[in-house]
């Protein structure tokens, strides 16, 4: 006898299997820049055509395709962007753009493809598809790499606030960002907490793109640029060693050696702050636990870690995990003491 299956259960998985539709219509609604073209006001779809270079028939149908799920909306005017649809804007604080369109964009894409064979063997599908790692990848192709740095300046900027909501950085005097990129975080810490200073740590490519995206801040005389790799020596001097989703990089073999590293440097009164998302416990849904499919399907060590697995691999590099301070977003702020 066929065994009877719930007619809304399978409405359901059909539901969330179609998602990857979603998916690349933002993507294409984030490429076009339609937000930005419907911040003045409502628009007939032919002069929006026009102004995106598009076939005005076929943009409709995207319009609404995304309309149904909130993003824009039509009416007397032509078509409008919602309030939801705000988030793909360019011009506003931790814009999603950046983020939808790397999601979408044919290197990232053509990797989630290929999560079988992740699943069945534990490696990168990346490597695989692209017959290179991801890193090394971006380092032969600018125009993906800008993409990457767009996308991952996108999601930086939507933490940035929850985490200094959440975390009191006032106290510490000087504060090294392992591996921060542009410097975008550093200079919101140091914004709030006028008489402390920074360094800013990471590779020369990265260094010299911090010098420009920092030019003329109001923070740039207090930021120390030092170029290095974490693998090696770190920079002495902090009161603070902070970390932004650069351990989940990393299986623990190597997690271990660059905590190890900003261990031999950090002071006895000094901190390790990692900015992590935490896989919780149980099954309920969880964005922890979908980026650890994405670091899987990328990466070949990359993973997101529970709870109890960062308090054991702080333990192992010589730090005590002494408090886990979760914001409003989906990253906490694990902090750790040199014992």
């Amino acid at each position: 006898m066929t065994p009877a299956v719930d007619p809304q259960a399978i409405g359901t998985v059909l539901q969330m299997a179609t998602a990857p539709w979603i998916a690349q219509a933002i993507y294409c609604a984030a490429k076009l820049g339609l937000a930005d073209h419907l911040v003045a006001g409502p628009r007939p779809v032919e002069d929006l055509a026009r102004a995106t270079g598009t076939h005005a028939p076929s943009l409709a149908r995207l319009l609404r395709a995304l309309a149904s799920v909130g993003l824009f909306a039509s009416g007397p005017g032509g078509w409008r962007v919602t309030p939801l649809g705000e988030a793909l804007r360019s011009d506003v604080p931790g814009s999603a753009r950046g983020y939808a369109i790397m999601l979408g964009s044919p290197f990232h894409r053509a990797a989630w493809t290929d999560i079988l064979e992740s699943v069945r063997t534990g490696k990168s599908a990346f490597d695989r598809v692209h017959g290179v790692p991801l890193f090394e990848h971006l380092g032969r192709v600018p125009d993906d790499a800008a993409i990457f740095d767009e996308g991952m300046t996108s999601v930086s900027g939507n933490e940035i606030r929850p985490l200094l909501e959440a975390y009191d950085f006032s106290g510490l005097g000087h504060v090294v960002d392992v591996a921060g990129g542009r410097g975008h975080v550093l200079a919101a810490i140091l914004e709030r907490n006028p008489r402390a200073t920074g360094t800013l740590f990471d590779l020369p490519y990265a260094i010299a793109g911090a010098r420009t995206a920092l030019a003329g801040s109001p923070v740039a005389e207090r930021v120390a640029f030092v170029e290095g790799d974490f693998f090696g020596a770190i920079p002495p001097g902090g009161d603070a060693y902070f970390l932004k989703h650069i351990v989940h990089d990393w299986d623990d073999p190597e997690a271990l050696r660059i905590l190890a590293n900003v261990r031999t440097v950090v002071p006895p009164h000094g901190r390790l702050l990692v900015a992590e998302c935490i896989v919780p416990d149980g099954d309920g849904p969880s964005f922890a636990k979908l980026l650890d499919l994405e670091m899987l399907v990328l990466t070949v060590q990359g993973r997101e870690r529970t709870a109890d697995e960062y308090r054991t691999l702080f333990a192992r590099a010589g730090f005590e995990l002494a408090r886990i301070v979760p914001t409003a977003g989906e990253i906490a702020m694990l902090e750790g003491r040199p014992v």
